[in-house]
């Protein structure tokens, strides 16, 4: 059983206990191609990213998020939204906590580094943006990725 389940609009989800900020960054190499990860926790690929911690800031926590989970240090460049649907929650089986979810989202560029795995991350790649659909990835990540890709003013709901 993975250590992290994603539910959406799902009646069978448990209910949230907590509320954690958190970021994701979709970060961009010159080529156009984004990093991603593949998350130990349940399998799936994602942009990097992680919770916020006491005394740090968005970008702060974006960035090192980033740097731990592939090696990659980036610049912030843009935001592509805020994203705390509470049909969304995550439960983390290791120790019940089940999440609304709350991320604010951040575009960056590459200045140092190369991927690598992590703790957290089994695999690190730069990936073509129409190669991104044939990933297994969750769904609120996949409208994500999707709204970066869009352009556009930033999503600012669910």
């Amino acid at each position: 059983m993975p250590s992290r389940i994603d539910y959406y609009d799902d009646p069978d989800a448990p209910p949230a206990n907590s509320l954690v900020p958190s970021v994701n960054v979709v970060v961009v190499d010159d080529a156009g191609r984004i990093l991603m990860i593949r998350r130990t926790d349940n399998g799936n690929w994602a942009v990097p990213g992680g919770a916020i911690d006491l005394g740090e800031s968005v970008v702060g926590a974006a960035v090192r998020e980033t740097a731990e989970e592939t090696g990659i240090t980036c610049e912030i460049t843009g935001i592509v939204g805020i994203y705390s649907d509470p049909k969304h929650v995550i439960h983390y089986t290791s120790n019940d906590e089940v999440r609304q979810e709350f991320s604010i989202v951040l575009t960056a560029r590459p200045v140092a580094g190369e991927p690598k795995p992590s703790s957290e991350t089994s695999e690190v790649h730069w990936v073509e943006p129409d190669a991104i659909g044939r990933l297994k990835i969750d769904r609120s990540m996949k409208m994500r990725i999707t709204d970066y890709l869009a352009g556009g003013k930033p999503h600012l709901g669910d």
